[in-house]
């Protein structure tokens, strides 16, 4: 689609504000050097390798993907699957090299490439200049590994680990997948990979993944009849889960597996190499209750328990923990009701005044952290003294602020309303990492608010130019669901907020309990039930935030969403219809019986355990209920919410009557790449208009 808004087609054109900004940024493990991935400017979506040099700022490309495949620059749509779904886990949807990996030194770098692989020294060996070179593989590769000196590189092809140069697989072929990450790892619990190289370059630990239990998942694309379907196996809540296990394999040929108790704790959600002899992983139970952190021995295979944690309710995942710190302390997760906090070697830090949010690691003898204090909408890094207990304040101002740190060199990034700015700190000096993004058109300062007795956090965002008095259509711009924080200050998210305001509405978003970084409390509310807390509490906070602000109109009220806030949308229009107008849905999730394993069983437990629970949270039910305005949207290409869900709803309003739109997204994913964002609001708008009568204020 060909956009007229020139907002939607500033957005499309440029990313939504992200092409050419750094990410995936590598820092040498000697803090001299780092590698980046960005592309060359805010309207080229082709994302390249870059080196820079921490002491002066200087920069090089020292890989181009238009160079190395021209005519193809690794559009996500044309990818080998497991590359493909891969960058769907990770959120990638920009072209080029959406990821790679590096030595600790960052003198070589790999990459895979529409299913080749590609290795860059980058820093040449006469000319001083980058050299990459294409690597024979044995089939389409993905997830390239380089080890530690870089000479070899492993891979995995047609689910099978090789090494180069080997023309052989290192795994056996048992019909297993190796050196992987299973669906509910790399979707739901933070582990990406399934391979890692020991310190020494003799061994790779290696996951091996049975998913031969598992139901099929199948997508067709009506718009290409002549292509086959494709299929994979999907963990279904209260089924079965794919059999993980994790061995040594060395490149001399022996072969360790490790043992801990697996049916107890059948989920790994981390692991790595300690040093030669020893390995760490991280296991959980199925329920995610318990988390344990073992020590294993590469010789034997056997492990022994480091740290657990246990919760009655859940684990929530604190990432960067468990941490093992130089000393061998163990740093792990400590929640108390009120406040995320850590513990080290079980003694519990004191510190209620900040929300941990993520261990970052170590940095200049001390450990680094993403926090939050007090509001919410802010985060902040601090550096934490493990011995005293004392913190240092890194970042300043309001914002969201983050950082990557190794060998002393500190990146520190912060967003504010004015933008987006990446400073990199070393030896006392301070140098701008380049941002070539476009320009954010808006400078949004929403309205923020804490309301109702649970002190939800709220922002509603008005038209430009807005004269009070005029009294406005409300849109609730909404997720809700677990994992995701809404009202936050990182100032990309509200530009289509404020676009949105600028067609008439006046734009709520609030964070209902069961949403993270408020309180382990207040996100533990929606334990054995989603829809009732998060409905309760967007509609209180409605009725609170209108008391306040008089030009909200709650007579013409639509709410829009996508994944779990799309499966709000839905369920607000078929529950509340006295409060909520019209709604448009993209991608929810109608009954999380269809849902997977990691995500849902951690909230609602087994479908077996809680039949109670899973139905009331199933919008199926609900459909002879419907009697607003209901837009159902669904790529048909989602293998996280398959389109099924949707489906299902559509033929329950068919058969009950219920008049309703569906628009199907042909070989879209739940990502929405391409411009598919800016294409769905423009549709969005012209049936919200409709829906509730708001007129254009600019």
């Amino acid at each position: 689609m060909t956009h007229t808004d020139p907002f939607l087609a500033l957005s499309a054109r440029t990313g939504r504000f992200s092409h050419g900004s750094p990410r995936a940024v590598t820092i040498s493990s000697d803090g001299a050097r780092l590698l980046l991935l960005r592309s060359t400017g805010p309207e080229d979506p082709v994302e390249r390798l870059w080196l820079l040099d921490t002491a002066d700022g200087a920069e090089r490309l020292v890989a181009d993907p238009v160079a190395l495949v021209p005519g193809r620059t690794g559009a996500v749509a044309e990818l080998p699957a497991p590359e493909r779904r891969l960058r769907e886990r990770l959120r990638l949807w920009a072209p080029g090299i959406g990821s790679f990996a590096a030595t600790a030194d960052c003198s070589v770098a790999v990459f895979a490439l529409d299913g080749r692989l590609f290795r860059t020294e980058t820093e040449g060996t006469e000319t001083d200049r980058a050299e990459t070179t294409e690597l024979p593989v044995a089939g389409p590769a993905f997830d390239p590994r380089p080890a530690p000196d870089g000479q070899r590189v492993a891979y995995v092809a047609g689910g099978e680990l090789y090494v180069t140069p080997g023309p052989e697989p290192l795994s056996p072929r048992d019909g297993a997948l190796w050196g992987v990450a299973e669906f509910a790892a790399a979707e739901e619990l933070g582990r990406t990979r399934g391979h890692w190289w020991s310190p020494d370059g003799t061994a790779l630990l290696a996951a091996r993944v049975d998913e031969s239990a598992l139901p099929l998942r199948h997508f067709a694309d009506p718009a290409h009849p002549e292509v086959a379907p494709e299929s994979f196996a999907y963990p279904q809540a209260g089924g079965p889960n794919a059999d993980v296990q994790l061995w040594v394999l060395g490149l001399d040929g022996r072969r360790v597996q490790l043992r801990w108790d697996d049916a107890a704790f059948p989920y790994v959600t981390a692991a790595g190499w300690e040093g030669d002899g020893e390995i760490l992983l991280t296991v959980a139970d199925r329920l995610q209750q318990a988390v344990v952190l073992l020590t294993a021995d590469p010789a034997t295979g056997a492990t022994r328990e480091l740290s657990r944690t246990e919760d009655e309710f859940w684990v929530d995942p604190l990432p960067g923990t468990p941490l093992r710190l130089p000393d061998g302390r163990v740093l792990t997760a400590a929640d108390s009701p009120a406040a995320r906090g850590l513990a080290l070697d079980g003694k519990i830090l004191d510190h209620e005044r900040i929300q941990v949010r993520r261990v970052v690691g170590t940095h200049l003898g001390r450990v680094l952290l993403e926090t939050g204090e007090g509001d919410p909408y802010h985060q902040h890094v601090d550096l934490l003294d493990p011995d005293t207990g004392a913190l240092e304040r890194l970042s300043e101002g309001p914002g969201v602020h983050g950082a990557t740190a190794a060998g002393g060199t500190l990146l520190l990034t912060s967003a504010t309303p004015d933008g987006i700015r990446r400073t990199l700190h070393r030896e006392g000096a301070a140098l701008p990492l380049a941002d070539r993004a476009a320009a954010l058109p808006y400078r949004v300062v929403p309205a923020l608010a804490r309301v109702t007795e649970h002190r939800l956090p709220t922002a509603v965002v008005y038209p430009r130019g807005h004269v009070p008095g005029t009294r406005l259509p409300v849109l609730l711009d909404v997720y809700g669901g677990p994992g995701y924080q809404a009202v936050a200050g990182e100032p990309r998210r509200w530009q289509l907020k404020q676009w949105w305001a600028d067609r008439g509405f006046a734009v709520v978003t609030t964070d209902n309990r069961g949403t993270p970084h408020v309180s382990p409390e207040f996100t533990r509310a929606i334990f054995r039930r989603f829809s009732r807390v998060a409905l309760d509490d967007q509609v209180a906070a409605l009725h609170a935030l209108a008391a306040d602000h008089p030009d909200l109109d709650l007579a013409r009220v639509g709410v829009r969403g996508w994944s779990y806030g799309g499966y709000f949308a839905a369920l607000a229009v078929l529950r509340r219809p006295d409060v909520f107008h019209a709604a448009s849905a993209g991608a929810p999730p109608t009954d999380f019986r269809l849902y997977d394993t990691a995500y849902t069983e951690r909230y609602l437990g087994l479908p077996q355990d809680n039949p109670d629970g899973y139905l009331a949270d199933c919008l199926i039910p609900d459909a002879p209920s419907l009697t607003r305005p209901l837009l159902l949207i669904h790529g048909l290409a989602d293998d996280n919410v398959h389109p099924s869900h949707t489906l299902l709803l559509s033929e329950a309003l068919r058969r009950a009557g219920r008049p309703h739109t569906v628009l199907p997204l042909p070989g879209v994913s739940h990502m929405t790449p391409d411009g598919g964002t800016e294409q769905i609001a423009a549709l969005e708008l012209e049936f919200l208009r409709n829906a509730l009568g708001a007129t254009p204020s600019m």
